[in-house]
């Protein structure tokens, strides 16, 4: 049996793959400390727990969901859009729950893309970017991302590009995996560009609350709900990765044009996990600040690790990575990832540790690796002793 055209240069999911490798590794005796992979390895507050467990108890909750999510949710998105980004969404037409954001992003691209569309797509970025629109039949033109430019687009560069065919710009700020945040002047800036080029801009931002005094909304902009659609997450900022709950904002008719492919996709959310997704928004700014300063001790250590790497890293840095310039030791340019590939490769052979190369996120990564800080201070102290073992 063949498989569709569509699949043709799609590989399978990165961190899907090397999974397996670490578990091969692991039944092997190698005893892998995985630093690669954003899922957040505390739990979710107790009462959002709870609520999930009393709802799940009841006879009345197990039953096919609305399409386009529990009023209840869409009230609690639509309350914690406004206190923490002073955004105004209708619960009733601008908001729509989606199990998790990562099918949001392929919802999009199916929405909205025909053969022989193009898409801006970041260069570093999320990989799911890429795939999704070469599923759905588009075309992507990469933007590099520079350190030199913090990491935000050059629109002088873009200008120069023949943008007559484009649909769709993915933005991601705080940005993964730089860790860059943006200011209100630059997300100004994307609107102007977005508005001058007939753009819809989908501004994936999952991680504004990680490390990040400031959390900022590109719909906060104005005028922005005429080309912005925005797709947030409870993974990073709740720890509620494994639960799936995450959503799109925007325009009544984004919402509208969305939900005719989404509601073919799906049959509703598992309503308990709803009203503890909803129960999770409640939270206030206690419990943002007790995961920072977890994952602010944990990036010190990290940063302690990257020192003995001969890595170079800006202590400016948002979300749950640590974005760094792999060494000059580890230059091996037959890598597939250059230099950052070397360092991850070397240190997972020699060391039993993984580190994601930067290449993976695109070509402008080559020459860097990420961390995540989803371990313990304890699994980043053993990893830390473990390379001294190797000097």
């Amino acid at each position: 049996m063949n498989t569709s055209k569509r699949l043709n240069g799609i590989g399978e999911y990165y961190f899907s793959q090397k999974l397996r490798d670490i578990e091969a590794l692991n039944n092997a005796g190698k005893s892998v400390i995985n630093l690669g992979i954003g899922s957040p390895d505390l739990p979710p507050h107790p009462s959002v727990i709870a609520t999930l467990q009393e709802a799940a108890a009841r006879p009345d909750t197990h039953a096919y969901q609305s399409y386009k999510g529990a009023a209840v949710l869409r009230s609690a998105i639509s309350n914690w859009y406004q206190k923490w980004y002073g955004v105004s969404l209708d619960p009733q037409t601008e908001i729509l729950p989606l199990m998790g954001s990562k099918e949001g992003i392929l919802h999009i691209c199916m929405t909205y893309l025909n053969e022989g569309d193009n898409v801006l797509v970041p260069n570093p970025g999320y990989p799911t970017y890429t795939s999704a629109v070469k599923l759905a039949g588009g075309s992507c033109i990469d933007y590099e991302l520079l350190e030199v430019n913090n990491y935000f687009p050059d629109f002088e560069k873009l200008e120069t590009l023949d943008l007559s065919k484009t649909k769709l710009w993915f933005v991601n700020y705080p940005h993964m995996p730089t860790g860059q945040s943006a200011s209100i002047e630059q997300f100004e800036k994307m609107i102007q560009f977005a508005q001058k080029h007939q753009l819809l801009i989908v501004h994936d931002n999952p991680y504004s609350f990680i490390l990040n005094e400031k959390p900022l909304s590109l719909l906060s902009i104005a005028d922005a709900k005429n080309c912005v659609v925005e797709l947030n997450s409870l993974s990073k900022s709740h720890n509620m990765a494994g639960w799936r709950v995450g959503m799109l904002c925007g325009a009544k008719e984004r919402i509208e044009e969305v939900l005719r492919f989404k509601s073919n996709m799906d049959s509703g959310m598992f309503l308990p996990v709803q009203l503890a997704a909803a129960k999770a928004l409640e939270l206030g700014a206690d419990w943002h600040d007790s995961l920072n300063a977890v994952y602010r001790k944990r990036r010190d250590v990290v940063f302690e690790l990257l020192k003995l790497l001969n890595c170079q890293y800006s202590k400016n840095q948002s979300g749950l990575f640590v974005w760094a310039a792999a060494s000059e030791t580890d230059l091996d340019v037959a890598h597939q990832y250059g230099m950052g590939g070397a360092l991850s490769d070397r240190l997972l052979n020699e060391s039993g540790i993984f580190i994601t190369p930067g290449g993976i996120f695109g070509t402008a990564g080559n020459g860097f690796v990420r961390i995540s800080l989803c371990a313990t201070e304890e699994k980043l102290d053993e990893a830390i002793n473990r390379i001294k073992q190797k000097k």
